[in-house]
């Protein structure tokens, strides 16, 4: 038997499966596309892919449509050319509002569909526009989408994709063989990323990781809002930046972080001048701050000016 087969019975005469990706600019959702389709023919299946393309980069995802089915005879089946409510086997989606959306469209059914979903968010334009916290709940789409499909996977791919070097196309596609829904063997997915040719090792290193996850632990809940992580100033050996990097010890420790954070911004904004800018700012109300007794508040305005003046820079 392959190491990944559910308990679909496969093979038989007419059967199919099909597979919709929702996918952002960027996200390799066609890269994903085409490794399925690659693997399926492989295994001596016809597939067929199709597209249809998102208003922009948050607007609207493009949705990717396989179909793919066992030859009969060795003639080759009639695939449809987009999803139909009701007829989605499995449901790939990049994002947490992504899988929402595909929620809302009918392509997830509690009685056929599995759900693979990332649980980050990617702001929405309506997010961002709406002053003060635009931004939706994660737990009521999250409670929605284990509800409508019958099977759920839904981790932070993307943080799981980065940390392993690669992109989030290599762990949804690592998700999806762990969960058996193709009769495929993992060997066989992971031949599929090495004729891909480009940033195999690392997709590889992100495949595995992601199929470990999606078979220990296939969900993990949501946050409302999302835990707060800083890192501090890397040594990087351009003397440029290592002085950013000096600029931020000499203020107090405890604004340190959220300066990091602020001056990585305008760097990648703009340039290293640009933060030298900021943190001439910052350190000016800093000191404002300690004359009048901001070392026994913690540095709370240091804090929130290290914060509010990089937004606004940038």
């Amino acid at each position: 038997m392959n190491e990944a087969v559910s308990s679909r019975s496969f093979g038989g005469e007419g059967q199919r499966i099909t597979i919709a990706i929702l996918a952002m600019g960027g996200q390799g959702g066609g890269v994903l596309a085409d490794w399925i389709v690659a693997l399926a023919e492989s295994q001596g299946w016809a597939a067929q892919s199709t597209s249809v393309p998102g208003v922009a980069q948050r607007t609207g995802a493009t949705i990717y449509y396989i179909e793919t089915a066992p030859r009969k005879d060795g003639a080759e089946p009639v695939l449809a050319l987009m999803p139909t409510p009701g007829d989605v086997d499995v449901v790939i989606a990049s994002e947490l509002m992504e899988a929402g959306r595909s929620v809302l469209r009918g392509l997830v059914t509690p009685d056929r569909t599995t759900l693979i979903a990332s649980t980050h968010r990617a702001l929405a334009i309506v997010e961002k526009q709406t002053p003060g916290d635009g931004v939706g709940d994660p737990t009521v789409v999250s409670a929605a989408t284990d509800f409508a499909a019958k099977r759920l996977v839904a981790f932070d791919m993307e943080a799981l994709a980065k940390f392993n070097g690669s992109v989030i196309s290599a762990t949804l596609f690592g998700a999806l063989a762990a969960t058996g829904d193709l009769p495929f063997a993992r060997s066989a997915f992971e031949e599929a990323i090495r004729a891909g040719g480009a940033g195999v090792e690392a997709s590889l290193r992100a495949f595995s990781a992601a199929y470990d996850q999606a078979k220990a632990k296939p969900v993990q809940p949501v946050r409302r809002s999302p835990e707060k992580r800083f890192a501090a100033w890397p040594e990087t050996g351009n003397a440029e930046l290592d002085r950013i990097g000096a600029r931020i010890r000499a203020l107090p420790a405890a604004a340190q972080p959220m300066l990091a954070a602020g001056a990585r911004k305008l760097v990648d904004y703009l340039d290293p001048a640009y933060a030298h800018e900021y943190l001439d700012c910052v350190g000016a109300l800093c000191e404002r701050d300690r004359a009048h007794g901001g070392e026994s508040r913690g540095f709370a305005f240091t804090i929130a000016a290290a914060k509010y003046v990089a937004v606004a820079m940038a």
